[in-house]
């Protein structure tokens, strides 16, 4: 059973165009609708060992890659959530067309956050993993030399000339595999595979002028500002070594749990992604929630 939750199957992917941008996507099974979202730098492949135990288990599963990621177009935009959240909805407009339940990893879970308020006629429940508290930090959450060290670091990757020489250094496939160790507990996880699926879109045309605007973009809004908004049932899964998004913000979803149709679930020895990095844990936990969803 292990075997079957953990193990990946080659992903179908497809093509879909969206404001004439071509946006790369997979599906895989049948039954109520399920949309898993990636968080920065990844693609769709990173469920690529979720996507078929969910299939598996009576779901029909879409994964996508967000506009700048992945197999998708990396045009010269100014990348923010709204822009994310209007590519999710259309999504869901043009190729699911029911109530669907939103999984989401990091950024990806804020997006998922975000419809789940906004658009609540999309949405049949929320599955958080790790949710990032917004797409960049806000100053005031920094401490002052921190903030220093961020606000001169966001000038070079904005810099014509010092840009390109910094994304270069931080899509090294060695440094990827660094960066990889620091937030997976799980050492086999950090495959080369998983490098490669990394690396591979940062050599795209354009996946520089992305990683520029990404990391200069506004944060977007909180949790706490979209948490009160959602009525539906939401699974919240916190890898509890996660260096990057530590344990100590999950609090808000600890106590919205007392009051409202939330499930907190901390996953000891695990970091940022528990999706990959304890697919044998997660997939077994997402499934059972899900079965218990009101139909």
């Amino acid at each position: 059973m292990v075997q079957q939750l953990t193990t990946a199957t080659p992903l179908e992917k497809h093509l879909w165009t969206w404001q004439n941008y071509n946006i790369q996507y997979t599906v895989m099974g049948d039954g109520p609708s399920l949309l898993l979202v990636h968080g920065f730098g990844a693609s769709l492949g990173h469920w690529r060992k979720n996507i078929p135990a969910l299939a598996a288990g009576g779901y029909r599963v879409y994964a996508i890659d967000l506009l700048g990621f992945g197999g998708s177009d990396k045009p010269a935009i100014d990348y923010t959530l709204d822009v994310w959240q209007e590519l999710l909805k259309d999504f869901c407009a043009a190729h699911i067309n029911q109530p669907t339940v939103f999984v989401g990893n990091s950024i990806g879970g804020l997006l998922c956050l975000m419809l789940l308020a906004n658009h609540p006629e999309l949405a049949r429940g929320g599955i958080l993993l790790n949710c990032a508290g917004g797409m960049n930090h806000r100053p005031d959450e920094l401490a002052p030399p921190l903030r220093l060290i961020m606000a001169t670091f966001t000038n070079l990757v904005r810099s014509p000339r010092f840009g390109p020489l910094v994304f270069n250094q931080v899509r090294k496939k060695e440094r990827i595999r660094r960066s990889l160790s620091q937030v997976y507990r799980n050492r086999e996880a950090v495959t080369d595979e998983l490098v490669d699926m990394l690396y591979a879109p940062s050599c795209d045309e354009g996946a520089q002028k992305v990683f520029a605007s990404v990391l200069t973009a506004p944060p977007g809004p909180t949790p706490a500002e979209l948490l009160p908004k959602v009525n539906v049932p939401l699974l919240v899964m916190w890898g509890e070594a996660d260096p990057w998004t530590p344990i100590s913000a999950a609090k808000l979803y600890r106590n919205h749990a007392e009051t409202h149709p939330l499930k907190f679930v901390a996953i000891p020895d695990t970091g940022h992604c528990p999706h990959d990095d304890r697919p044998e844990v997660v997939n077994p936990l997402m499934l059972d929630w899900l079965s218990q969803l009101p139909v």
